[in-house]
């Protein structure tokens, strides 16, 4: 049945938002949501990997005072806007709306099955202002907020009944921390600067805890030197000793600043750089449109031979553009994204040096050993 829960796709996008008219404005909505959201698990992914390797190499200095950081700050900021988008997708904001609008008890939208909130009660209120109600009994005037005539309570100017901009939300945690103009969940205030103060102090933590301990390593075996220093009397080594520590300490501390600062800028902009994955996909859709309603759509009432020259030319430009050029674009984009947003987390190209196979160089260490 047309609107009920069973003709809900369980995955995937329903085939009439093509011939929707904000067809255009939804998939461009969602396709950049989706972009984010895969960008942000892979470059999570990425710093999960980091950890690994600290594990494996046993880098305890990494693991605790790098990778800890790192994933506090990614979580507390960017995971937490994924949280958001699926939160916004799961409710179901014709209820919410619903609950902060005004209706006339005697017309037929009063007591429709869409209003799930309150476990979907309507009340009548004594109609003291303008004759009209919310469904939770609220008597409007007509000058009343969304704030005031929403149930839900969850604060700000939408109160939870309006659904928010989340790109403005994710800006406002930072800019305007005190503050939720349009929130999701109750005690999400909270939730936020908390969030908030998760990533701020991890940032100091990423970039001065590790020259910190290093710097106490580095003294200790200082002082150990020194000790055989002077039991051998040698003043010289001694001076090389503490040239050797400064110069050791200052390379730390600058290495730790640039990839603090590459991690802390590199997540917004990296994220941001996903955002060609929705680029390339409203291309590719918006280019297969035009073909499809140009060459094909445009013939069909013709004559068979139009038609036939029309499937031609579709056919022809599909493989040649969309097939051929778009495919390799998108790979082209793809490996970009690999290389540079998800392996910066972790790769660090000081490992063994590749060396290809050769037969030539095994009969010559063969030859040169014998």
């Amino acid at each position: 049945e047309y609107g009920s829960d069973d003709s809900v796709y369980p995955f995937g996008l329903d085939p009439t938002w093509h011939v929707a008219e904000n067809e255009l404005l939804f998939f461009n909505s969602f396709k950049m949501k989706l972009s984010v959201i895969l960008g942000i698990f892979q470059m999570f992914m990425g710093t999960c990997l980091k950890g690994l390797n600290a594990v494996y190499f046993n880098q305890k200095l990494d693991l605790l005072y790098e990778f800890i950081p790192m994933v506090l700050f990614a979580g507390s900021l960017f995971v937490y806007m994924v949280v958001l988008i699926f939160l916004k997708w799961s409710i179901n904001w014709n209820s919410r709306m619903l609950d902060a609008t005004c209706i006339d008890p005697d017309s037929d939208g009063w007591g429709s099955s869409d209003y799930k909130e309150n476990d979907g009660v309507w009340l009548v209120c004594d109609q003291t202002g303008d004759g009209t109600c919310t469904p939770w009994g609220h008597s409007c005037t007509g000058y009343d907020t969304t704030e005031e005539k929403c149930s839900l309570d969850f604060g700000g100017s939408g109160d939870g009944c309006q659904p928010p901009n989340l790109i403005t939300t994710l800006i406002n945690i930072a800019l305007d921390p005190s503050s939720v103009d349009e929130p999701l969940y109750e005690g999400q205030l909270g939730w936020q600067q908390f969030l908030l103060f998760v990533a701020m102090i991890s940032v100091p933590i990423l970039l001065l805890a590790k020259p910190f301990f290093l710097k106490r390593e580095m003294d200790a075996e200082h002082d150990r030197r020194a000790r055989e220093v002077v039991h051998h009397s040698d003043e010289g080594v001694a001076h090389a000793a503490e040239h050797e520590e400064e110069h050791g300490i200052g390379e730390v501390l600058i290495h730790q600043a640039i990839e603090t600062i590459e991690f802390v800028l590199g997540m917004v902009s990296n994220t941001a750089s996903y955002l060609r994955l929705w680029a390339l996909s409203l291309a590719h859709s918006e280019l297969a449109t035009v073909f499809w309603e140009k060459a094909m759509l445009s013939t069909l009432n013709m004559n068979f031979f139009m038609t036939f020259l029309g499937y031609g030319i579709f056919a022809g430009v599909t493989f040649g553009v969309l097939l051929m050029m778009d495919v390799l674009e998108c790979f082209l984009h793809a490996l970009r994204l690999h290389w540079v947003e998800f392996q910066n987390k972790f790769f660090k190209a000081d490992g063994v040096r590749f060396a290809p196979f050769s037969f030539k160089n095994v009969l010559s260490e063969a030859a040169a050993s014998s």
